[in-house]
């Protein structure tokens, strides 16, 4: 759907371009000599108004004339500077909400066309702990944000039963080191969020989410949501967990010649794994996000409705609006 929008939108800047361009420089000038001429054949008997009217511009080349300067700034910042994406689930809390409306950098890892997502000039590199918009590579078509695990080369460990996670960075040889990257936790603690079950599997769950007191009583059909913090390298945040919950093993993806919960990540490829961790289909699922697959870098929260997963707003979070960690 993105894509197609990207085709559109350059389509639509280019048709509208291509027709002010003639316009400014055939069919303008052209007016304006028919004007000039009726006022020499007219010796200046007509007024403006009425010799403008005989050389009036066609209403649809207006149209066109009008709305390009728009259409291309439109497409210069979409394209490559700044896109906004709206949060659809909960698979990336506490970090980020359902109905949080974030920002992210396009330029970020670098300047890429905007069709065929080929990168033009590299301006940075994905870092462990960025969040990330990349392109579901199951469906590219779909649009996902998750928290970058593992860069090229790094070997990542999943443990389903402490729920944490063992990074052994690359070494200069592109080979995991024997040496693991310092992941640190903090203990669990009740979470302000309480979440009521419809479904659980491999897929990201379809079921609520309600911000509550860590002291309020908990329905009958919820759970309240456990949050910890997990510093990964010298970036910090929180996760949440759903207790007693067990990772679908069955359904983790296994790499050819590595035990189940291990991956190696191939070049150019990253892992990912969403905050919210008994609630994201992610890497653990569904292997590596190839660097042609990145989006860019989620930076700042512009707005926020209170929403749940596929229902209409019911009031807005201006607490939320800001940077994100």
């Amino acid at each position: 759907m993105a894509n197609m929008f990207a085709a559109i939108l350059f389509v639509a800047t280019i048709v509208s371009g291509i027709i002010w361009a003639i316009d400014r420089f055939k069919l303008a000038p052209a007016r304006r000599e028919k004007i000039a001429r009726l006022k020499v054949e007219t010796a200046g008997a007509v007024d403006e108004k009425t010799l403008s009217k005989a050389a009036k511009q066609p209403g649809w080349v207006e149209t066109c004339a009008s709305v390009f300067p728009v259409l291309l700034v439109v497409f210069v910042v979409r394209s490559f500077i700044y896109e906004p994406f709206q949060i659809p689930s909960g698979s990336m809390m506490p970090t980020l909400l359902i109905g949080d409306f974030i920002v992210v950098e396009k330029y970020a890892y670098g300047l890429k066309d905007p069709i065929f997502q080929t990168k033009l000039i590299p301006t940075g590199e994905p870092k462990r702990g960025d969040v990330v918009v990349f392109k579901y590579p199951l469906n590219p078509q779909l649009d996902y944000i998750k928290r970058l695990v593992g860069l090229p080369g790094d070997r990542v460990t999943y443990d389903p039963m402490s729920k944490e996670v063992t990074v052994q960075p690359a070494c200069n040889n592109g080979q995991a080191c024997d040496k693991a990257l310092a992941i640190t936790y903090t203990a669990n603690e009740p979470s302000n969020f309480v979440q009521t079950f419809g479904q659980a599997s491999g897929e990201e769950a379809t079921s609520g989410f309600f911000e509550t007191d860590p002291s309020a009583p908990v329905p009958q059909d919820g759970v309240r949501l456990l949050a910890r913090k997990e510093t990964l390298g010298n970036v910090t945040h929180n996760i949440l967990i759903v207790p007693g919950a067990r990772d679908q093993l069955s359904g983790y993806y296994q790499q050819p010649g590595q035990p189940l919960g291990t991956w190696v990540v191939p070049p150019g490829h990253y892992f990912m794994m969403g905050d919210n961790r008994d609630n994201s289909a992610d890497s653990r699922y569904w292997g590596f996000v190839p660097e042609k697959d990145l989006v860019g870098r989620a930076s700042g929260i512009w707005m926020s409705f209170k929403k749940q997963e596929g229902e209409w707003p019911t009031g807005i979070r201006l607490s939320r609006i800001g940077g994100i960690h």
